[in-house]
């Protein structure tokens, strides 16, 4: 296994709420907006800011098929994009607080 999937994973398994992010990116602000409203804790990488970034993009689409950011997992669960966690809006509190985050 490569060592940006080694991380990918670890940071997926030690963080009720992981965000896979770039700094740049509107989609993955509009994630972080809206756990902040709901008053998540979160672990968030920003790809684009740390040295190993592309190869945990690629090793997130061996884990989970998705290319894009922001990649989104909730107690362990990959949940998805922006668009993904928006949908699910309703049940986050729920979600969140399950996953230990609220």
């Amino acid at each position: 296994m490569s060592a940006a999937k080694i991380k990918a994973q670890k940071i997926i398994d030690e963080n009720g709420v992981a965000v896979f992010s770039k700094s740049y990116c509107p989609y993955c602000r509009a994630t972080m907006q809206l756990l902040n409203d709901l008053g998540a804790k979160y672990y968030t990488i920003e790809l684009d800011e740390v040295d190993d970034g592309s190869d945990i993009q690629a090793a997130l689409k061996e884990i989970n098929g998705q290319t894009s950011v922001p990649n989104i997992y909730i107690k362990q669960q990959h949940i998805g994009g922006n668009s993904d966690l928006q949908a699910r809006r309703s049940e986050l509190p729920e979600l969140l607080k399950d996953a230990g985050a609220v």
